[in-house]
């Protein structure tokens, strides 16, 4: 029997009802199958465009192999905090083959790329110091800034211009100073101009930081990320990255200099109050990124390439808006959100399964499909994938004639 509702919580009630009217609200998809390029999405075979499973790892035998292999030596779990009886051998080898892969002096695993973000930016700085951030920044950087009780100066998206102006009005600040942005931007799939950031970094001296969730495993040699792509290694303090995407498995690190690890050790309250991963998990990472630090991880990388501009060239040649993406993350503009969640609705019934975004993810007036092709899609799964978008987007009258 339901227990009743008390008065006091009626509120939520209230507040989903407005959501469905708004046409916001949605379900949670649920997959009964690996996640893989064909999937099985609420008892229906579909196209997968909505996974950030990169370079088709997430289900690789080899990652499968070693989770198992790491859960019959450590357990099933740690059971303990990283700092108290929760930090197995394999936990620092992840971190030390991590470090190897971004080139830097150390690294530190986060329970997730959201904890790394928030955790490390609450950590380094305070109520004195100032943050200079993309208005587009992910919501993990945004809670972190906020919780360092730091002031927060925000610059147009993408734009170094701005981003100078706030420096300059703000170049005497007594405290610290934290320049930061997404290395790739995760809903319109563009990419932060780096090389210019830093120099700006450089010359007001602030710390730079990059969260590099959407590049790792996608840009740089064997997807080393927006810092290799750009070569900007030594110029970057701070650079988080996931392994819940083109890692295949789920969790986040920070790389940077040993002091920064270290004191991240003694004071991000995420790492310091959770329990850290399960062996299985630790043992995946491992598998993952020694196929990346391999040729085998090139020549996913070109896979992943390869499929994402034949998918851009087949939206573009349906006259769809694809913004300002230059990465797999491929938004297909809708606008409307009742219009883009409808279309979704209309592509899953015909076997393609991609999320429709509304507000707050994105902007009022911005909704679109986040579309995103992996290394492991077929050309035919593509091909038909761009079809039926096009026969379902020109019956909606979103494409352009």
């Amino acid at each position: 029997m339901t227990a009743a509702v008390r008065p006091q919580m009626g509120y939520l009630h209230d507040t989903l009802e407005e959501l469905k009217s708004q046409h916001l609200h949605f379900h949670l998809p649920v997959l009964s199958r690996e996640q893989k390029a064909v999937t099985v999405v609420d008892g229906r075979e579909a196209i997968n465009l909505s996974s950030n499973n990169y370079l088709g790892l997430a289900a690789h035998p080899k990652l499968r192999r070693a989770a198992i292999d790491a859960t019959r030596k450590f357990g099933a779990g740690t059971a303990a905090v990283r700092t108290i009886a929760g930090t197995m051998t394999i936990h620092l080898e992840l971190e030390q083959q991590i470090a190897r892969f971004k080139q830097t002096e150390a690294a530190v695993v986060f329970q997730s790329g959201f904890t790394a973000n928030a955790g490390t930016v609450a950590a380094v700085l305070g109520k004195d110091d100032l943050i200079v951030s993309d208005e587009l920044n992910h919501a993990s950087i945004i809670d972190g800034c906020r919780l360092s009780k730091a002031t927060i100066k925000i610059f147009r998206h993408r734009d170094v211009e701005d981003c100078e102006r706030i420096l300059k009005e703000t170049e005497n600040w007594a405290g610290r100073k934290l320049l930061i942005t997404d290395g790739v931007f995760s809903m319109d799939g563009d990419i932060a101009p780096l090389p210019q950031l830093c120099d700006l970094a450089e010359k007001y001296n602030c710390i730079m930081m990059v969260d590099d969730a959407h590049s790792s495993g996608v840009l740089g040699r064997g997807g080393r990320g927006t810092i290799d792509h750009f070569h900007c290694h030594g110029r970057v303090d701070i650079q988080v990255g996931t392994l819940s995407k083109a890692i295949g498995s789920m969790g986040g690190y920070v790389c940077g200099s040993r002091d920064l690890v270290e004191f991240l050790y003694q004071r991000a309250r995420p790492f310091l109050f959770s329990t850290s991963h399960p062996p299985s998990v630790i043992g995946a990472c491992q598998a993952a990124l020694t196929m990346l630090e391999a040729p085998e991880g090139e020549r996913l990388v070109k896979k992943l390439w390869a499929n994402t501009k034949f998918f851009k060239r087949g939206l573009k040649r349906l006259g769809f808006d694809t913004g300002a993406s230059e990465t797999p993350i491929t938004p297909i503009m809708v606008g409307d959100a009742a219009k883009a969640f409808e279309f979704s609705r209309a592509l899953f019934e015909e076997g393609v399964f991609a999320q429709a975004i509304g507000y707050p993810t994105v902007p009022q007036g911005k909704a679109r499909l986040r579309t995103i092709v992996t290394a492991a899609h077929k050309r035919k799964d593509l091909n038909t994938a761009l079809e039926t978008i096009g026969r379902v987007g020109h019956a909606m009258g979103i494409a352009a004639e």
